[in-house]
């Protein structure tokens, strides 16, 4: 329930009490309390009392002040009458207020009931405008007022007739003596009068004709009657609450289309990364060599005789685990050492790691396999290193649905328990690319120990990493550490090391180093063809193909690097240990 502070009045919605403020407050009529003069501006009041009724000066005979018809206005004992037909007040004979008191405190209640923000009643008299002054006749005594003031406490509400100029403190009053005009009304014109409601009335309709003539306060519709000034609010009132309930859907339904357009997006994101990574089950080594020779066939490529043979092969070969050997080069390391024994007169030093045989990618795993590639070459070389060979489970190199099995067992054991998580537990079948860490866990199955070195930012000019390329001689130098100096060209027994970017990986096969200090990388990189790889092999073509085998700093310029190196062999102890360790798996961070 909601109360008016104005009158007091109660109504139950809020929509109500706008409409009670509009019609019963804001638009209120000041009126002469001496004459019919109404429907002016308080300012146009004060200066018509002023120029109109002279006669009534303070100190001069007659009434002094204005006392209110009965129960409308505090401190009065005498009830006034009011008349039907005019709009005159009369006043009382004598009063026992002096004419100074009534005007002080009538000041301060159009103080507190009309002023404008900073203005006082008695700087309002003041002001003058001789534009709106209104004639006015004389009332019933003669008499004539120039300055008048209401003398009404500061705390009341008024409330005027709007049929004429009295004034009322309580609305149930005012209720009751517009009734009274009413059934004069009738009394004179013979038929039912209209509802008078506190609303806005025009001030020329009342004038020039008997017919009440209510004005919408939101546009410029005139009603003839209260209750279809009401029914007209109502209407603005229900338009506007429909728009701001529309408006409140339209943005709820444009807040929903916009979540469902961002979901969307969201699943092709992660559906393009999973096709991306080789998550999207559509299927691994095997599916995709099928593929691929059945596009063969379809283009006129390979025979059908041809594809059955081959398919053959490849599943006896998925099947013993071993890899097919259709995609190794072997005795690459041997052929860069000859290499250098005889060319290559600026080289300073050169490090080669233990034999290695290099593997390239395949129809099957063209792509996303170059993670399994070299760690096949890593494989190899621990194959020719007797520490190392003894620990390994296969003896040849196993192929990639086995790696990834392999993968698999090691995560059983309890290795690196967030990888298997990101991968679902699952290598076989699928696509997945695999990177450092997954080299790591493997090796640790196998009871090798490894190190996980991360180069996380660059540590030279131009995004360079000077800082890889000395941890690389520092690693290949362990294999001769006597005082004197190395000799030009060293054949280490240390495996190659595993080097991981974004979006590839390759193996560090040797060093390189020049006479003016620079170093250089050896890599094999598995997306080298064989046949590219085999002309390290010949004489004739092997000083072309070092070429591309050479990295300098300037080469890789990758954000991040991390290296997976082979350090020894791990106890059943030390397995375990490494086992514990890994479940929160970090790498060695340079610099």
């Amino acid at each position: 329930m909601l109360t008016c502070e104005i009158c007091g009045e109660e109504l139950l919605l809020e929509e109500d009490m706008r409409t009670h403020l509009v019609l019963s407050h804001l638009e209120q009529e000041l009126r002469c309390p001496l004459c019919s003069l109404s429907g002016v501006s308080y300012d146009e009041l004060c200066f018509h009392i002023s120029c109109a009724h002279p006669e009534e000066q303070p100190g001069a005979q007659g009434p002094a002040g204005f006392v209110p018809p009965s129960g409308c206005s505090a401190g009065t004992e005498t009830p006034q009458s009011c008349s039907a037909e005019g709009s005159r007040v009369t006043p009382p004979a004598a009063s026992s207020v002096p004419t100074d008191s009534v005007l002080a405190q009538h000041n301060k209640a159009l103080d507190a009931v009309g002023s404008p923000p900073g203005e006082t009643a008695t700087a309002r008299s003041t002001k003058t405008s001789p534009e709106c002054v209104a004639p006015c006749n004389e009332d019933n005594d003669g008499v004539k007022a120039k300055q008048y003031r209401l003398s009404v406490p500061r705390k009341e509400k008024l409330f005027s007739c709007p049929m004429c100029a009295l004034v009322c403190s309580s609305c149930f009053l005012l209720q009751e003596h517009v009734e009274l005009h009413l059934q004069e009304q009738r009394s004179h014109e013979g038929s039912a009068p209209e509802a008078c409601s506190p609303a806005r009335t025009s001030p020329a309709a009342n004038s020039h004709s008997g017919e009440r003539r209510l004005e919408c306060p939101m546009c410029s519709v005139v009603c003839s009657d209260s209750f279809s000034l009401q029914e007209h609010v109502e209407l603005h009132l229900d338009h506007a609450a429909a728009g701001t309930a529309s408006s409140g859907s339209d943005l709820k339904l444009a807040k929903q289309l916009q979540q469902q357009e961002e979901a969307q997006q969201e699943r092709e994101e992660f559906k393009k990364l999973q096709r991306q990574f080789g998550l999207d089950g559509g299927g691994g080594y095997s599916r995709q060599m099928e593929r691929t020779m059945e596009r063969a066939v379809a283009r006129g490529l390979m025979a059908p005789a041809e594809f059955h043979c081959q398919r053959a092969e490849m599943m006896e070969s998925l099947a013993s685990g071993v890899d097919d050997g259709r995609t190794r080069t072997r005795g690459v390391v041997r052929a860069l050492y000859e290499y250098y024994q005889t060319e290559c007169g600026d080289s300073v030093h050169v490090w080669l790691s233990a034999d290695t045989d290099h593997y390239c990618s395949s129809a099957g795993d063209k792509g996303w396999g170059c993670g399994y590639r070299n760690l096949q070459m890593l494989l190899s070389s621990l194959h020719t290193i007797d520490a190392f060979a003894a620990l390994l489970q296969e003896k040849a190199v196993p192929s990639i649905p086995r790696l990834q099995r392999m993968i698999e067992d090691a995560w059983k054991e309890g290795l690196d328990p967030n990888g298997a998580s990101h991968f679902n537990q699952r290598l076989q079948g699928t696509r997945a690319w695999i990177g450092a860490t997954e080299i790591y866990a493997l090796l640790t199955s196998l009871g090798i120990s490894a190190r996980i070195m991360d180069f996380h930012q660059p540590s030279g000019p131009g995004g360079t990493h000077p800082r890889l390329f000395d941890w690389v001689k520092q690693y290949f130098q362990q294999s001769s550490r006597s005082s004197r100096l190395p000799p030009r060209l060293v054949h280490t027994s240390m495996p190659p090391l595993y080097l991981q970017h974004q979006g590839h990986s390759r193996s560090i096969v040797g060093l390189e180093q020049k006479k003016n200090g620079s170093l250089c990388l050896l890599l094999l990189d598995p997306g080298t063809s064989a046949s590219d790889t085999r002309k390290l092999l010949s004489r004739d073509s092997v000083s072309h193909a070092v070429r591309h085998v050479r990295k300098f700093p300037g080469s890789l310029k990758h954000k991040q690097y991390q290296v997976v190196a082979v350090q020894g062999t791990l106890s059943a102890e030390e397995k375990q240990i490494s086992i514990l360790n890994s479940r929160t798996l970090r790498a060695e961070r340079i610099p």
